[in-house]
């Protein structure tokens, strides 16, 4: 579904230039649901931009659905955001008319498709788990009532793929769970691919696969070895679920064979990021060292 390769995007701000990404390679199959993490400032928000063809990049490779976005036209960019991609913004005034329904603000986005918008929005508002509050307007619905009629109005194009920016950032963390697991439902349920853009760690437990972006490029990734509905399953069962077996953890080496490892397993072997290791090969493996063993 996404294809980055070599991703390089450079804002230029009068004589000065920043670099948001640098070099950042990211592969997403379709139906996947996976989280980015990263500090802010590490080029997490400028990727989902990207991807949601709301910012070009600068230099670099960036395919979503076969299709090529660095190629397209301003009238290419307007059908793409149309038809392949739905935005759940954590700033809720991004999505919401406040003197609309719940209903309204979802029929809104349907009239550009020419589709039938009260049924349709009603089917929406029913899978986000909000047919009781068709009618309430924006001041009625809480915190977490509010994203998922966002949640609604990203699906009413019928995307291909669901892009979210701190989608639980404003609300607190049992709401928060009750949204993710609403997006892991969706996307087991529509074949969705969502890709959320987050600074929690936490969620990790709630997706398929954790990429982590630092200084603008992919630093490590976390996939789940087993699914989360598997677990469910196994508990329900009575199995006991090891968290410690739950993931692995991937660095990922770039194509100048530079690799970038979490601060914290070198610091569990007493090596702080900004000093020399030292680098031998035992068994077949790799193995990074101290610069000097300790007796």
């Amino acid at each position: 579904m996404i294809h980055c390769d070599n991703l390089v995007k450079i804002y230029k701000v009068a004589d000065l230039e920043v670099v948001a990404l640098q070099g950042l390679d990211l592969h997403v199959e379709p139906g996947e649901l996976m989280a980015i993490i990263g500090n802010s400032g590490s080029g997490k928000s400028t990727l989902l931009n990207m991807l949601g063809g709301l910012d070009r990049p600068s230099a670099g490779q960036l395919q979503v659905d076969g299709k090529d976005l660095l190629k397209f036209t301003e009238k290419d960019l307007v059908k793409y955001k149309r038809e392949t991609v739905g935005f759940v913004w954590q700033n809720n005034a991004r999505n919401l008319i406040p003197y609309l329904t719940a209903l309204e603000n979802v029929e809104l986005p349907i009239l550009l498709q020419g589709r039938r918008k009260r049924e349709r929005a009603l089917e929406l508002l029913e899978a986000v788990g909000l047919s009781h509050r068709i009618k309430n307007r924006l001041n009625q619905l809480s915190g977490g009532e509010q994203q998922r009629v966002a949640i609604a109005i990203a699906l009413a194009n019928n995307p291909k793929m669901l892009l979210a920016d701190e989608p639980t950032g404003s609300v607190d963390t049992k709401m928060a769970n009750q949204i993710l697991d609403l997006f892991r439902d969706l996307n087991r349920r529509m074949g969705l691919t969502v890709v959320i853009v987050t600074h929690d760690p936490l969620l990790a437990k709630k997706v398929d696969r954790v990429v982590a972006i630092r200084d603008g490029k992919t630093s490590s990734e976390i996939i789940r070895k087993k699914s989360y509905a598997d677990e469910l399953a196994e508990l329900e069962r009575g199995v006991q679920v090891d968290e410690e077996d739950s993931h692995v953890e991937y660095a990922v080496l770039d194509k100048s064979g530079r690799l970038q490892i979490p601060g914290d397993m070198l610091q569990t072997i007493g090596i702080q990021s900004s000093n020399k290791v030292r680098v031998q090969v035992e068994d077949g493996r790799i193995v990074l060292l101290p610069p000097e063993e300790k007796e």
